[in-house]
């Protein structure tokens, strides 16, 4: 490990509390001008030193214990000796880096939700005109921004923190003040670079104060270091985007230096038994058939016998390997006995799923998508579990990517088209694309409903329109009914328009294709699932 790194992990118990008063009211941080991450120990050291120590535990009165039966609290068996050290993987660099190069598992886990996360992309909503979207696609494009957004998610969810320093032409030399975005020229945002935080990236000790920061409780700025640890630029934190591992309680992330944890720390114990037991059964494979030489007196052979002989004899062993080996013929003395024994592998399947079940629930990825397997069982499919990752996928973009997207956005849309419009907005695609016999289903279950309320009179031409637009994030159609359509059709009744209550195209009660109350637009189907 680097000097950098190891005095990087000396202070990791030295880092800034976050300026929370009401929540740690004594405690304090001053920055050492020598080392920005070099900190007095906050106000509540003694307290959390106190926690973290493995001493003995202190004895309670509110849990079950049967000394005589040797079973509960206090008593001596094997349960009770169990032990939960607090290790830290995480601070570990040299592991990570191992463990993510050579380990497809450990590199599956990484890499897969972060995938998962910006394959579909996202949906720009705004009433600006085709080509100006076709512009900030373009732009998007052309500075890499899902790739550097992925890389990031990669080292944050790897090492537990990194960060992405946006590069802005013409900012060099302010990088220390906020990021205005009135000074940003057209085509100046180049995109992000990405840098893990072992690897030059640091957070100081003075913290943002502004309760309307979204920003608030953490680094105020962060040192950019080269390879030989020497400060390069000073950073505003408006002008990094911060990529975390695991959530850590408040001083466990104080340990961290304001980092999270390594999304491999939690599943490590589960990957090492995977690992060996996979090890175990493969070496099995080298023992499925034992064969099996009864000779007379062997043990007095080897016991008594001279170094000239037993050479002979190992000699005349390794032909009868070639001979068998090659050739599948076995030559014994007449008389001699020879047998094989073969191993039976039942039983050592269930063992390998289930702990491949472990790890997978280890990391929230399922078996079919983490190890790249099928269902098992004949009536499995394998929907249930991708639902509900899916699902879980929709909520990590929530939770954690549309943040940074809502301060990346105007910033890409003021450098490719000079101005941030006022409703410029995003949705993000499905993560999982509908089939195309579900999706239409969805789309004429809807429409329909919409029409024949429109055909009843109950709203107008406009109201109508809306609904129609506000299918847009479900089905990605309607996009192009803009609020000028809508803002016409107010007011416009059905009857005003086709004469007698019928629309051009649309079917009535009276079409032999509809129902007997003329809803149905597309036979007798049922609305799909959602």
């Amino acid at each position: 490990m680097s000097t950098r790194r190891q005095r990087r992990q000396q202070n990791a118990h030295t880092a800034p509390a976050a300026p929370i008063a009401a929540t740690v009211p004594a405690a304090t941080a001053t920055v050492q001008d020598a080392n920005p991450m070099t900190l007095t120990r906050p106000g509540h050291g003694a307290a959390y030193d106190a926690a973290v120590e493995h001493g003995t535990p202190s004895r309670t009165t509110d849990a079950f214990s049967n000394p005589a039966a040797r079973t509960g609290y206090g008593t001596a068996n094997l349960l009770q000796a169990t032990e939960y050290p607090l290790t830290r993987l995480t601070q570990n660099y040299q592991l990570l880096n191992s463990l993510y190069r050579g380990n497809w598992i450990v590199k599956n886990i990484i890499d897969t939700i972060p995938g998962d996360m910006l394959k579909n992309w996202i949906k720009i909503n705004t009433q600006a005109p085709p080509e100006q979207l076709d512009q900030l696609e373009k732009h998007i494009r052309a500075i890499r921004l899902r790739s550097q957004l992925n890389l990031g998610l990669r080292w944050g969810r790897l090492y537990g923190g990194a960060g992405g320093l946006m590069l802005i032409k013409g900012h060099e030399g302010i990088l220390d003040q906020p990021l205005d975005l009135a000074t940003v020229l057209p085509d100046a945002f180049r995109g992000l670079y990405v840098i893990d935080r072992w690897s030059g990236l640091y957070p100081t000790g003075t913290f943002v104060d502004d309760i309307s920061d979204p920003d608030y409780g953490m680094p105020d700025f962060y040192m950019v270091t080269d390879a030989n640890d020497h400060t390069v630029a000073r950073v505003h934190h408006s002008r990094v985007v911060r990529f975390e591992g695991a959530k850590l309680p408040y001083w466990e992330s104080i340990a961290e230096m304001g980092w999270g944890a390594s999304e491999i720390e939690a599943a490590y114990d589960e990957i090492v038994r995977r690992d060996n037991i996979a090890a175990n059964i493969a070496s099995l494979t080298f023992k499925a058939l034992t064969t099996v030489r009864e000779i007379d007196g062997l043990d007095q052979f080897f016991g008594a016998g001279n170094n000239q002989a037993q050479s002979r004899f190992w000699n005349m062993i390794q032909q009868q390997s070639v001979f068998q080996s090659n050739l599948g013929i076995q030559l014994i003395n007449k008389g001699e006995a020879f047998n094989t024994h073969q191993f039976t592998f039942s039983g050592l399947s269930d063992v390998y799923n289930s702990v491949q079940m472990d790890v997978a629930g280890a990391t929230g990825i399922p078996v079919t998508k983490l190890f790249g397997r099928s269902p098992a069982g004949l009536s499995s499919t394998g929907e249930g579990d991708l639902e509900n990752y899916y699902n879980r996928i929709e909520q990590v973009q929530e939770d954690s990517l549309r943040p940074k997207l809502d301060r990346l956005l105007p910033l890409v849309a003021v450098s490719a088209w000079g101005e941030i419009p006022d409703d410029l907005d995003f949705i993000f695609n499905p993560v999982r694309s509908p089939k195309i016999e579900d999706m239409s289903k969805i789309v004429r279950f809807k429409v329909n409903a919409i029409v024949q309320t429109f055909k009843e009179g109950l709203v107008d031409q406009g109201t109508a329109q809306k609904e129609l637009r506000e299918l847009v994030e479900q089905t990605g159609m309607f996009s192009n009914v803009t609020d000028a359509l809508i803002e016409d059709g107010l007011g416009k009744w059905v009857w005003q328009l086709g004469g007698g209550g019928e629309l051009p195209g649309l079917p009535t009660p009276s079409d032999p294709d509809a129902g007997d109350d003329g809803s149905d637009l597309g036979g007798d189907e049922e609305m799909p699932a959602n």
